[in-house]
């Protein structure tokens, strides 16, 4: 039996949808709180997601999450890169769709954003996430002006985009521009739990790295840093937490710089007790979003030093004189130097000031009625574009 949907621009409960790739990292997290938020709300949630990817982690996630789907979930293969398959898993997004009764297609990174643009067969609005995806790959590029192209092509498909940063909205008027269409900018949120100060551990690490290991994390900068750093006699253990596709290159280039001693490598994990084995977290990223791991820090007053690129002045507000230049290690080396040298009470009035302003600025509540504003905004504006209104014509008529 095929549901059918709301009258959803008046409606008060939206069946929604949430369409993306793999069930790991920021962008996962972001869809698991926003459905989490949305059906305790009222709403009927589901979800659309890879079935190669997520790993145990994953698993247990979607599993914790499955008794507030109400329409389900349902994981079809997806490839990262374009593919023949992807054809079948479009046809299998439309069809789900038309069987929930979906109001709300909410597509989430490049792949997700594309299923649920093209997806045939519903009457869904669709919203689209970017989570820097595309938008942030190589610009400059022929490969990055092959993917706006197809960003520009699928934009005229879209009916709201909710983008989680200024940043990135910034990157879609420079590099697609096209018809304006409702857009909101929804900044990730965190629940009132995450902003609890850590209890650190008895010999913490000096430094933590979390994330993914990839080039694009701007790890071997970091490398060269804590070269520089053991050179002035700071002989500093750093923790890597994370797994990614060079993680063999990075394991190399640990070994080739002697600083086997030095670094450990652990595999994901979740992050708050992750935080407390360290005594300041370091994020030398090359490019980003709004990444969670900024914000989760920063929530628990743990101190960070991080690079000035995409999102993370925006998490950072007033105090993003504090970030640093990519691509710098004398730049890391010098703001892990800094917070190493503070005294003890300055720094915890710095984090706790910052954390406070986190505070305010990035919830959970604000990120759910914020989406919900767009999806209401979109059904509003295609009420209008569907309304065709026949002006009068002053004046006696005439044969």
């Amino acid at each position: 039996m095929v549901a059918k949907p709301n009258d959803a621009r008046a409606a008060e409960r939206y069946r929604i949808l949430h369409v993306f790739r793999a069930p790991v990292g920021g962008l996962f997290r972001h869809v698991m709180d926003l459905a989490r938020v949305q059906a305790e709300a009222g709403h009927a949630v589901g979800i659309i997601c890879d079935s190669m990817t997520g790993g145990e982690r994953g698993e247990r996630a979607l599993a914790d999450l499955l008794p507030s789907l109400e329409l389900g979930l349902l994981r079809i293969p997806m490839r990262r890169n374009p593919d023949r398959s992807d054809w079948g898993s479009l046809r299998a997004v439309g069809r789900r769709a038309a069987l929930v009764g979906a109001d709300v297609l909410h597509g989430h990174g490049a792949k997700g954003g594309a299923y649920a643009r093209l997806a045939r067969g519903s009457a869904a609005i669709r919203c689209y996430t970017p989570h820097g995806g595309s938008y942030n790959y190589r610009p400059g590029t022929a490969l990055h002006r092959l993917y706006m192209g197809a960003e520009a092509v699928l934009a005229r498909r879209t009916d709201a985009f909710l983008f989680e940063s200024e940043y990135v909205a910034g990157r879609h008027r420079s590099f697609v521009g096209g018809p304006e269409r409702v857009t909101r900018i929804v900044h990730n949120g965190l629940a009132d739990a995450e902003f609890a100060p850590l209890e650190r551990v008895a010999d913490p690490f000096d430094l933590l790295y979390v994330g993914e290991l990839r080039e694009a994390k701007g790890l071997p900068y970091l490398l060269e840093a804590l070269v520089r750093l053991r050179s002035e006699g700071r002989a500093l253990r750093l923790l890597m937490v994370g797994s990614g596709p060079d993680s063999e290159i990075l394991r190399e280039n640990v070994d080739r710089l002697g600083l086997g001693g030095m670094v450990s490598f652990e595999p994901p994990q979740a992050i708050r007790p992750v935080l407390a084995r360290g005594r300041m977290l370091v994020v030398p990223s090359l490019a980003e979003s709004l990444p969670y791991v900024v914000l989760e820090a920063v929530a628990a007053r743990q101190p960070l030093v991080a690079t000035r690129v995409g999102g993370i002045p925006e998490i950072f507000g007033q105090a993003a004189d504090d970030l640093i230049p990519a691509r710098d290690p004398a730049a890391i080396a010098s703001g892990i130097r800094r917070v190493l040298d503070e005294a003890p009470a300055a720094l915890e009035a710095r984090m706790q000031a910052l954390s406070a302003s986190v505070r305010q600025r990035f919830s959970l509540e604000r990120m759910g009625s914020e989406v919900i504003s767009g999806y209401a905004a979109a059904f509003q504006a295609g009420s209008d574009r569907r309304t065709v209104k026949v002006p009068e014509i002053a004046g006696p008529r005439t044969a």
